[in-house]
């Protein structure tokens, strides 16, 4: 972090120049019931190396995902991060190009962001995919908002089995407005959201495989969706899932929105992270953010191009789909390379490494008698225990194995859920991780 030094005389020099005669005008359509009179309990300055040291002492505590046993997903996934790809972010022509607000000077930048889109069409199954969003959980309030554009209806059911911070930031975006509608959590099996598409339905939105693991038939929902004149919105948190599992797209999914972090993106205790967000060609005009497109200049080279940006900044306010400002360029950059890098054969053995770990992890915890709810899954599960989960996390987390997440810890105050545990498994789980998991739950049980 810089430090920028301003003497008293700094301080009244700006203040002259914008024409404020102290700090409190700055601050002065703020109501003084909001401002208060907090006064901050801080010790007094210390020398630069002691504060370095203090820093350090706060971060030893820290303990990361690679430590020990590791089975937290739930939305962000532990995944090996190949060296090359933070080699090849770090070089000055990818990590200064930020955002391409000069598109004939930035080639670069708009070609590696074509190719993202490219790929990530091609993962998803869809026509045309954007140049990356925020996160997964506000491309998918996005994509609610893109929804009612197209269809010019307000009802939107989000699925039970959605990830409940992705629900809680999709009722955010839709705060004050009327027709949207969270369906019961359903931890022990898929739920029914079919019974509750209606002709005044917009979008209905499930994610596949769900917060609590299980794998969603998507070609059943899109049949009794477009029945209705409905779209389906398709959620996926776990992207690596797409190496096994048939793309949305080929399964009738409107629009789908994805969590890209698990390739070429470490946990970094919560992120930056990167949405993804791609939809049918009919819809290209409704969608946020922008795309890249190719084309060739006056002498018949190729070059790439803004092909569409309807965000706020490009047009008038009110025509923009969206006011999100930028996309996650650099998070994009190593989703990008690190899926080149893996090529389609490499995915493809990625998720299957995930899967079969997963499956190893669940034979485990079944052999030692706990209940796992799932029929199916890809590398997430949920497991019941019989008694409350988050102390149970908390005291293996002592003995420094981060035995997966407490639904309640999202979920609070539901007693149906308290039991519950999600553990996620990936191709750095080892045996012995997965022993060492199942010793320590026995013994905490016990």
């Amino acid at each position: 972090m810089r430090y920028l030094p301003h003497s008293a005389a700094d301080r009244q020099h700006m203040l002259a120049t914008i024409g404020a005669s102290s700090i409190d005008d700055l601050f002065a359509a703020v109501p003084k019931s909001v401002l208060g009179t907090f006064s901050p309990d801080l010790p007094d300055h210390q020398p630069e190396f002691a504060v370095e040291a203090h820093m350090r002492a706060l971060a030893s505590r820290n303990h990361a995902a690679g430590d020990g046993p590791f089975f937290v997903g739930a939305g962000a996934y532990r995944h090996h991060v190949p060296a090359t790809v933070d080699h090849l972010i770090q070089r000055s022509e990818w990590l200064t190009a930020y955002t391409p607000y000069q598109p004939e000077i930035s080639q670069g930048t708009l070609q590696m962001l074509f190719e993202f889109q490219t790929q990530v069409a091609h993962l998803t199954g869809m026509d045309v995919a954007n140049a990356s969003m925020y996160d997964g959980s506000t491309a998918t309030a996005e994509a609610v908002l893109m929804a009612r554009r197209i269809t010019r209806k307000n009802k939107v059911f989000l699925s039970g089995g959605l990830h409940p911070q992705y629900r809680d930031t999709v009722v955010t975006y839709l705060s004050g407005e009327e027709g949207l509608e969270c369906l019961s959590p359903s931890p022990e099996g898929q739920g029914d959201i079919i019974d509750h598409i209606d002709d005044d339905t917009a979008a209905i939105v499930i994610q596949t495989p769900d917060f609590y693991g299980h794998i969603r038939n998507v070609s059943k929902l899109a049949e009794a969706a477009h029945a209705k004149g409905a779209l389906l919105i398709v959620v996926v948190t776990e992207i690596v899932s797409l190496g096994l599992l048939e793309a949305p797209g080929a399964l009738g999914a409107d629009i789908v929105v994805a969590e890209g972090q698990s390739l070429g993106n470490p946990l970094t205790f919560g992120g930056p992270y990167v949405g993804l967000l791609a939809c049918r060609e009919k819809f290209v005009r409704q969608m946020p953010g922008r795309l890249c497109g190719e084309t060739v200049d006056a002498d018949g080279e190729r070059g790439f191009v803004l092909t569409l940006s309807t965000r706020e900044q490009h047009i008038r306010r009110e025509k923009a789909t969206s006011n999100i400002c930028t996309n996650s360029g650099l998070c994009a950059l190593a989703f990008s390379i690190h899926l080149s890098l893996l090529g389609e054969k490499g995915l493809t053995r990625l998720a299957k490494l995930n899967h079969s770990r997963a499956i190893a992890l669940a034979d485990a915890l079944a052999g030692a008698g706990l209940e796992v709810l799932n029929e199916s899954f890809f590398n997430e599960m949920t497991v019941r225990l019989p008694v409350p989960a988050a102390p149970v996390v908390e005291a293996l987390a002592a003995k420094g194995i981060l035995a997966g997440l407490p639904v309640s810890r999202l979920e609070p105050g539901k007693p149906e859920v308290e039991n519950l545990l999600i553990l996620a498994a990936t191709e750095l789980t080892t045996d012995a991780d997965i022993a060492a998991l199942v010793d320590a739950l026995k013994g905490e049980l016990a």
